[in-house]
């Protein structure tokens, strides 16, 4: 008897290793609408995407258990972690919707290529969380800059190549319709704008991007306070989330309140798949733009503010 239970429980473990194996082997294996994190490829030249269900509700636990997977050490032979073994994350606090992440020093020490790679593999991997659309890194406590000496500041997935794959120099063109303020202030007027841009950037973002340079020189005056942040530009279940810092409240431009605002609304809707556009100010929803916008809600386009040519 004691045979047959020794023999039975032989053939279980044999079963459970064996689905743990498959398992493990399907990680790479991310079929489309199935969770996933960003992993390095085994030599670390590139990214992959691995296999990954968080269950944590709440946006920083979830970013927390998170940090915690891309750098647990793995077995599968077809990827390696992101974040090295001797490269901690020291603090991790979430503002609004933003992440901030200070890592200790030898996170400096990784080659320019691979510190490149770590970087998009945590902030695309993060923004994924629901709650988080944008990561600041520091290193003991001083701000993480590029190569060139430049700040990185806010960190979203349009800042990364998304297909490792793709040439970096591609670019697709088009034209955007945009709306500007006329010279009174007090009304929108349409401007299309002829665009080449790199196939890695989003149209959304490029939108608010387009409008933040302002119009064409004497074609009505600007709408964003160039001084502006933007934190992130995202497009999900048919509404644009665009996350602002806290000087786009301060204004900075002379126009109507409303203008600023369907500029962005009205533009966004125009020219991608959103239906409404939801403005938040890093993170927050529940305010309202020089006490006159209620912002708390996605807004629809609204073609009233817009000014009516001789023909219409």
């Amino acid at each position: 008897m004691g045979k047959r239970k020794s023999g039975a429980y032989m053939v279980i473990c044999i079963l459970f290793l064996s689905m743990f194996i498959s398992a493990c082997s399907k990680k790479t294996e991310v079929k489309a609408g199935d969770p996933y994190i960003y992993c390095l490829n085994s030599d670390r030249t590139g990214l992959v995407k691995a296999a990954y269900e968080n269950t944590e509700k709440d946006p920083l636990k979830a970013a927390r258990a998170m940090l915690k997977e891309l750098k647990r050490p793995t077995e599968d032979i077809e990827i390696t972690t992101p974040i090295p073994k001797d490269v901690k994350v020291q603090e991790s606090e979430l503002e609004g919707q933003v992440l901030y992440l200070d890592f200790n020093g030898k996170y400096l020490e990784m080659p320019p290529l691979e510190e490149k790679l770590v970087r998009a593999a945590i902030v695309q991997s993060i923004v994924r969380i629901d709650g988080i659309s944008a990561l600041w890194f520091t290193i003991d406590g001083e701000d993480l800059h590029n190569g060139d000496g430049t700040l990185a500041g806010f960190l979203n997935e349009d800042d990364f190549v998304q297909n490792t794959d793709s040439s970096l120099s591609s670019y697709q063109t088009g034209t955007l319709t945009l709306y500007f303020a006329n010279e009174a202030g007090d009304r929108l007027v349409e401007q299309e704008l002829d665009v080449r841009y790199s196939s890695n950037m989003s149209k959304e973002k490029l939108i608010v991007e387009k409008l933040m340079k302002g119009p064409k020189k004497n074609t009505g005056k600007p709408t964003l306070n160039p001084n502006v942040s933007v934190l992130g530009v995202t497009i999900k279940d048919g509404i644009c989330y665009v996350n602002f810092d806290d000087e786009f409240l301060t204004g900075g431009v002379d126009v109507k309140p409303e203008l600023t605002i369907y500029s962005i609304v009205n533009s966004i809707v125009e020219g991608t798949t959103a239906s409404k556009v939801q403005i938040t100010i890093n993170g927050e929803k529940n305010v309202s733009y020089m006490d006159t916008v209620d912002l708390t809600q996605p807004l629809q386009r609204d073609m009233e503010w817009v000014e009516k040519t001789e023909e219409e």
